[in-house]
């Protein structure tokens, strides 16, 4: 059976040492400057605006990355403070103020899809590959984002490494899989916005 074929961002499903991971994350503000929609799964960065942020700043500011080869990501959004005012919203539009919850730190591992644009290898394993977006789902609140399928290289400028192929029963090793990947590009412990960790 092929596999499904919708993105769904970054999804954090345990620690690289094999510990779970309990559902700690870090509430972050999003200010109105922000010029895309957000959505679950999605990768972003601290962001340096003070637009809508607090006087003494009790928490982050982020905005999108791009997830492309050269882009630093900080985290992925695992979900959004209620909106008071549409309870049911389950995305952030774009240029609105909201808090989300980030899930964070260079050692936690991710699943996200393959795009489907290249040719399956298991030598992708301990390569780095970027992301590609497409808009995400207002009906899911789910991310657009996706692993790209032709760019797997050591090139550490790319967003994400591959540690390994997801184990789900249902996973086929084919277009649209599921990888389990780290953030390569983040802050380093210096503070060095270009910083690239160790894979």
């Amino acid at each position: 059976m092929a596999n499904a074929t919708g993105p769904f961002g970054l999804r954090p499903i345990r620690h690289k040492n094999g510990a779970p991971w309990n559902g700690q994350v870090v509430a972050c503000r999003i200010g109105s400057v922000n010029a895309v929609a957000l959505f679950i799964g999605d990768p972003v960065i601290y962001s340096t605006d003070t637009t809508d942020q607090d006087t003494l700043p009790t928490m982050p500011n982020v905005i999108a990355s791009a997830g492309t080869a050269g882009t630093l990501v900080l985290g992925a959004i695992v979900a959004f403070a209620p909106n008071p005012d549409n309870l049911s919203q389950i995305y952030n539009p774009a240029e609105t103020s909201r808090i989300c919850y980030v899930a964070m730190g260079a050692d936690l591992v991710f699943e996200i899809r393959g795009d489907g644009s290249g040719t399956f290898s298991n030598a992708w394993v301990g390569a780095n590959a970027a992301m590609v977006n497409a808009t995400g789902s207002t009906i899911t609140g789910l991310s657009g984002f996706a692993l790209s399928e032709t760019t797997p290289a050591a090139t550490q400028n790319m967003a994400l490494h591959i540690v390994g192929f997801s184990t789900k029963s249902d996973n086929e090793g084919d277009d649209y899989a599921l990888w389990e990947v780290t953030l390569n590009t983040t802050l380093n412990s210096t503070g060095d916005s270009a910083g690239v960790l160790s894979t």
